[in-house]
């Protein structure tokens, strides 16, 4: 990869592609030989062609393919006889079209290459600006940075956008994967994770080839202190063909993908625009150490709005501390009202020394990051002198105790180019776009939590089995009946009612024996959703009332769950575990019972799972507000909640390779002290053959 990555020959197989290629090279300065191949092209005074990567003088370190598919195999094993360095597949036509001779193609390409370092087929190639080498079919803008981003597309389009940007963003390297076929993501993160110039790495994907690997990727990040931002397409896509289970509806891929993301210290982004300002962000001083941030500026609309934009997003807008609060009433007067969006006013605008001083206070105050807010006029229509004045005095005021600083323009046009150069050069972020920014921000905090958490993922991905029908994509699966799926919870420490299950005529006698009040359910693995047919009776309270909930229960089955009822519970709380695809298995939490669907107040986790994670995870719920003591109510057992959530993954993970979904609906969480009930379990299981 070393040789592929950052070349010292090149070879450009192809016609008018390639030329675009070979533009590409001297657009980047390459000062390495660039031979050219193609097999009927008549030569000129200052263009050699070479018929074959046979004839090329020597084995290049990197070639571009641009010739036809079905051209392509041949290519790369010339290129694996001569021990060329490896190569990029500008070709399409392999296993993107879905048709069998697409992937023929894609096969006789891997085998074709050997053990040669390839990306594509169906990619744009890559740019590597700091060794000023370019595999590239188009046009190339940018000089290179002495350090910045790696930014690694799977599209090629998406990588010319981000090319395109006029925000600032030092790239140092642009790589596009196309199918991913040799070359994946992951390997380039692990690769460039490596290099010291890279300050931080941007991505574009539609899907993770290989989740274990994309994990121990982003780990390898972490560790060379290279923060991720990503966009992931895909957000919209259904989440499972079919949900047996509240489980299965609530955590869909792309809610997995959420987790992962949330769980590793990885900024998802929603646009190109926010993951630009996010990867400025990371670039200057890396993630931020916590959501704590004040915004200034000397605009009472530009504060208004920065609180109204900052809605929805996880940051904190303290007030400011006792002493910096003293020293700026000194400063400003009276008339200043010293809040969170700060509106310093206009009296000082032309006072630069005041200026200086003020900035110089507020970026020593404490906060994990102070913004700015200031738009400039263009410079070709109007005088941005004073406004830059302002933004100079911000950018002088660092040093000792200064924490990490970005200055903000409400609309991406109005920071000059001139003003975010200088910003970058003395440490401060130059953010263009107020959402975007404020979004960079809560990104940028978000890993900065996670990584001093120490939080990553290990995941449990099940060995599945074929399905005894292949057109059917699935494994043959049962269900457990209620009464066993609990027994088995219960075995591993899950606390479940007393409960006996009897015939209903015995209904009576079971519920005087166990104690009033009761719960009487139908049973059976067809009854996965007892409540939508009336197959439960709450709150029976006399063997009158039992004989006859029994007598209409029969209707649906002929044995019936006869258990305590809990009546003094908190909260109800979903505990679900779902087998997903791609991530293995994921822990669902969320609100349970009749809430589940109609508020989807849900968080998911990735193993490991800890006490701590189950916690936090539920006290971020909307449903944890009632488990915390909600107007007078007794606070929840949370942490008899998140030991019940353990024994639950831990049945989960002893039958990794069988489990498909468990779904305890709900857990009854009792005051603080009395424990926490599973009072519903649904398990699905792959079928022994």
């Amino acid at each position: 990869m070393e040789r592929l990555l950052a070349p010292r020959s090149i070879a450009l197989c192809g016609g008018v592609w390639a030329d675009a290629a070979a533009a590409a090279c001297r657009a980047v300065g390459f000062r390495g030989p660039v031979w050219r191949v193609h097999p009927s092209r008549p030569a000129s005074a200052g263009q050699r062609y070479y018929r074959s990567i046979e004839e090329l003088p020597e084995a290049p370190d990197a070639t571009f393919i641009a010739a036809p598919a079905g051209e392509a195999p041949a290519i790369a094993a010339a290129l694996a006889r001569r021990e060329g360095g490896g190569f990029v597949c500008f070709a399409s036509g392999f296993a993107e079209t879905g048709t069998p001779e697409g992937t023929r193609l894609a096969g006789e390409l891997a085998a074709a290459a050997g053990d040669l370092p390839y990306l594509g087929p169906n990619c744009y190639g890559f740019i590597n600006f700091f060794d000023r080498a370019a595999l590239w079919p188009d046009q190339l803008v940018g000089a290179p940075p002495e350090r910045g981003v790696a930014l690694i597309c799977q599209s090629g389009t998406i990588a010319l956008n981000l090319l395109f940007n006029r925000r600032s963003l030092p790239l140092g390297y642009v790589l596009t994967v196309g199918n991913q076929e040799r070359l994946a993501v992951e390997d380039l993160i692990e690769r460039l994770a490596g290099d010291d110039r890279v300050t931080a790495f941007g991505l574009y994907v539609e899907g993770v080839k290989d989740a274990e690997r994309f994990a121990r990727a982003a780990d390898s990040a972490r560790a060379a202190g290279k923060p991720i931002a990503l966009v992931k397409a895909g957000r919209t896509v259904a989440a499972a063909r079919t949900a047996h289970s509240h489980t299965g509806s609530l955590a869909g891929a792309d809610a997995a993908f959420d987790a992962f993301c949330r769980q590793s210290g990885l900024a998802r982004c929603d646009t190109l625009a926010t993951l630009c300002e996010t990867l400025k962000l990371l670039h200057v001083r890396g993630p931020l150490p916590g959501r704590n941030v004040l915004l200034m500026g000397a605009s009472g609309g530009d504060m208004a709005m920065a609180a109204d934009t900052a809605r929805g997003l996880d940051l904190a807008f303290a007030p400011m501390p006792a002493g910096p609060t003293a020293r700026l009433r000194e400063l400003l007067g009276e008339r200043v009202t010293l809040s969170n969006p700060f509106d310093f006013h206009t009296h000082i605008w032309f006072d630069r020394p005041r200026l200086h001083a003020l900035f110089t206070e507020v970026r020593r105050s404490g906060y994990d990051a102070v913004g700015l807010v200031v738009d400039c006029p263009p410079a070709e229509e109007a005088d941005p002198q004073s406004y830059l004045a302002v933004i100079e005095e911000f950018q002088a005021s660092g040093g000792e105790g200064a924490g990490r600083a970005a200055l903000i323009s409400s609309l991406p046009e109005s920071l000059p180019q001139e003003a975010r150069t200088r910003c970058l050069a003395c440490g401060i972020a130059p953010l263009q776009g107020q959402r975007e920014a404020l979004e960079a921000l809560a990104g940028a905090a978000g890993i900065g939590e996670a990584w001093q958490r120490g939080s990553r993922v290990e995941l449990l991905k099940p060995r599945r089995r074929a399905p005894p029908d292949p057109s059917s994509g699935e494994p043959a699966a049962r269900t457990l009946p209620e009464c066993e799926g609990k027994a088995a919870l219960a075995a591993l420490g899950v606390p479940i009612p007393a409960s006996r299950l009897v015939a209903p005529e015995e209904a009576a006698d079971a519920a005087a024996a166990i104690g009033f009040p009761v719960v009487i359910k139908a049973t059976g693995a067809a009854l996965e959703h007892k409540s939508d047919v009336g197959g439960v009776a709450l709150n029976v309270r006399t063997p009158a009332e039992a004989a006859a909930a029994a007598k209409w229960l029969s209707r649906l089955s002929d044995r019936l769950l006869v258990e305590h009822m809990i009546t003094d519970g908190v909260a109800e709380i979903l505990v679900g575990i779902k087998a997903d695809a791609q991530f293995g298995q994921l822990l669902v939490l969320g609100a349970g019972g009749v809430l589940t669907e109609l508020l989807k107040d849900t968080a998911i986790l990735l193993p490991p799972f800890t006490s701590a994670d189950i916690e936090r995870a539920v006290a971020g719920l909307r449903v944890g507000r009632l488990l915390g003591g909600y107007r007078g109510r007794p606070p929840g057992d949370i942490p008899a909640l998140a030991q019940a959530t353990l024994a639950c993954a831990r049945y989960a993970q002893d039958n990794l390779d069988r489990l498909l979904e468990l779904d305890v609906n709900p857990v009854i969480v009792r005051p603080s002290g009395r424990g926490a009930v599973a009072v519903d379990a649904l398990i699905r299981l792959i079928e022994d053959n």
